[in-house]
């Protein structure tokens, strides 16, 4: 969703008076809140993986009265693409893929070779078909609130007078984008001790792996009280705008990670099976950090070879120090 505002900026730039709906699952919402270059946000009533047709054939059937004049569809999904058609929107574009053709009326057949970035994938569609992507891609950008900001700062009894790191330690994709909690609490033990914040985020599913990193955390840097788990207990909007007020973020190859940088943060991203050169943070201050073995990367959700050497070996010094250098680095 956050590559998706690449997409709708586009737009916006090549047809300056369009209005942009976006159909998306209803937990994505808070983050087309914070673009404003879409009107109208519309919450997709099933779950991921879901066909259920009739609830589709229903929702495309209420958006006849809205008269769109064209849809972009993103997923490569057959199902994506029935909404549209059931809303009879007479313009439809999207990647060829899973038996979709004939459900769209302008189906473009994909060269992974020439449009290697997932965000070229998205804005190229906003142009006529081509064989190369957009030279120039605008980079995601949320705007924030200061009143949101600091009704979230309230809500959980934060400051912002120190110096605070944003850890994201979750990976919804699995285990091998995940770096090991050890890791992530000596990242956050060197910090702590040396007068830093640490906001550990994550959803609920993450809670776990927060706990573990917060007890492996050293006792004498816990004594300074400056490290908040805020893993579960906050809501996408939340952490959004509490994000907006850390200093540097890590983050494995996540959401959160393409949120930090769509709010101009300096990034740290860990990358374990995947690669920063399908979805690489577009931020300005931004370290990549990779083991690069011999089968790096696989792309698997577990490791197929059972060691996860691509994280473990990802030694926590290598990230302490990217955090201290950007740390540094002025903004230009």
């Amino acid at each position: 969703m956050v590559m998706a505002q690449s997409l709708f900026i586009s737009l916006k730039t090549r047809y300056v008076d369009c209005e942009i709906s976006v159909l998306a699952p209803q937990w994505t919402r808070p983050l087309l809140d914070r673009m404003v270059e879409v009107d109208r946000s519309i919450g997709l009533p099933v779950q991921h993986g879901e066909l259920k047709l009739s609830e589709r054939r229903a929702l495309g059937k209420s958006l006849r009265e809205h008269k769109f004049s064209g849809a972009i569809i993103l997923p490569n999904s057959f199902k994506s693409a029935l909404v549209p058609v059931h809303a009879k929107i007479p313009r439809r574009i999207g990647w060829r893929g899973e038996w979709r053709n004939m459900l769209l009326t302008d189906c473009r057949k994909l060269n992974e070779g020439n449009f290697p970035r997932m965000v070229q994938r998205f804005t190229a569609l906003a142009y006529p078909a081509s064989a190369e992507p957009p030279a120039d891609i605008p980079w995601p950008a949320l705007t924030i609130e200061v009143k949101n900001t600091e009704a979230a700062l309230q809500a959980f009894g934060l400051e912002t007078s120190e110096t605070i790191l944003a850890i994201c330690p979750g990976a919804e994709y699995g285990d091998s984008k995940q770096w090991p909690a050890a890791h992530y609490a000596k990242l956050a033990s060197a910090v702590l001790a040396d007068g830093w914040q640490v906001w550990i985020f994550g959803s609920a599913k993450d809670a776990a792996i927060a706990d573990e990193i917060e007890a492996g955390i050293d006792e004498a840097a816990l004594q300074a009280h400056n490290l908040s788990n805020l893993a579960g207990k906050t809501s996408l909007a939340q952490v959004i705008d509490l994000m907006s007020a850390a200093s540097v973020v890590v983050s494995n190859d996540s959401g959160l990670m393409h949120i930090a940088a769509a709010l101009h943060k300096p990034v740290v991203g860990i990358y374990g099976s995947t690669s920063p050169d399908f979805t690489p943070p577009l931020a300005q201050r931004v370290k990549i950090l990779v083991s690069e073995l011999d089968c790096w990367p696989c792309f698997k959700r577990v490791c197929p070879y059972d060691h996860l050497r691509c994280l473990r070996d990802l030694d926590p010094l290598r990230v302490i120090n990217a955090v201290a250098e950007l740390h540094r680095l002025p903004l230009s």
